[in-house]
């Protein structure tokens, strides 16, 4: 077959292109369906409302809130996380044994299934027979509501989160230093640079791309939080931990108002392709500056 050079490239890709078609494209062609129609699960057929489902979203002070719990509990986590995670790699940045077992101690929570830490940090939080509040009366420190006081609740998923992910972060962060060149530090020991101005000067500005790529990661892992609120909260107490992705699902599956989900979902969508878009025009910028 003489064609057969041609069309040899498109049946390669094929298997990967219908999958996804299937598993991605279709499924948010569908999600954007569905935000304009009525439906409640059951019924057959759907009814159009066009932008109704958003017009309710956007005057629903209980989306507001929801949007506000995302906002706060991505914030908090990608800053800590990170920031925590920085200051580690730059102490287990070593080879020695003691090192690489604190690098293994401080990953492992990362391989744990998130379910199992949620029940875990369920109990650990338990206001009366819980370890955090044991800890605090060893030191005089009266006891704290955590997950069932709507001012701490929050606060308590985000470090559940933080503990979770701070190891991959530090390894990665590990990763970045190392690709760092030897003889830029060895140039600032000859200068006699300060080890504050070294790391300003050398270290952050040679691991901005590991910056960028953990902070696109992390907010969009954050975004799409949904196991330790299910577990732990339920989105309360009073609505103060129900995030987006847990919006969705207890107006898709537990009152049945999938139009209504679906345009959240539409939502969540348009702010992680922002956050994207954004994150490779300042790196397209930084590259081009180089």
């Amino acid at each position: 077959m003489k064609s057969w050079p041609i069309i040899r490239p498109y049946v390669m890709i094929a298997p990967a292109l219908i999958v996804f078609l299937l598993f991605f494209i279709y499924p948010i062609y569908y999600m954007v369906y569905l935000s304009l129609h009525s439906w409640d699960f059951i019924s057959p057929t759907k009814d159009f409302v066009g932008l109704s489902n958003f017009q309710q979203l956007l005057n629903s002070s209980e989306f507001a809130k929801v949007l506000s719990n995302t906002l706060v509990y991505t914030f908090g986590t990608v800053v800590f996380s990170i920031t925590l995670a920085l200051f580690l790699a730059l102490w287990l940045n070593r080879s020695t044994r003691i090192h690489r077992l604190a690098q293994t101690a401080v990953f492992s929570p990362y391989i744990i299934s998130l379910a199992s830490i949620a029940l875990l940090w369920l109990w650990m939080m338990d206001p009366d027979f819980g370890l955090l509040n044991w800890l605090l009366s060893l030191v005089g420190i009266p006891k704290q509501p955590w997950l069932t006081d709507q001012n701490t609740a929050l606060f308590s998923l985000i470090l559940v989160a933080v503990w979770k992910g701070v190891g991959f972060n530090t390894l990665v962060f590990i990763a970045g230093l190392q690709s760092i060149p030897k003889d830029l530090y060895e140039a600032a020991d000859l200068d006699q640079s300060p080890k504050w101005r070294t790391f300003y000067k050398i270290t952050l500005p040679m691991l901005t791309p590991t910056l960028f790529f953990l902070v696109v990661t992390n907010v969009i892992v954050s975004f799409q939080v949904f196991d330790t609120v299910h577990i732990m909260t339920l989105g309360g107490p009073v609505n103060s931990t129900n995030t987006l992705v847990f919006n969705i699902y207890m107006h898709g599956f537990r009152f049945f108002n999938i139009g209504y989900a679906s345009a959240v979902g539409v939502i969540l969508l348009i702010l992680l392709a922002i956050m994207t878009w954004l994150y490779f025009r300042l790196l397209s910028k930084r590259v081009h500056y180089q």
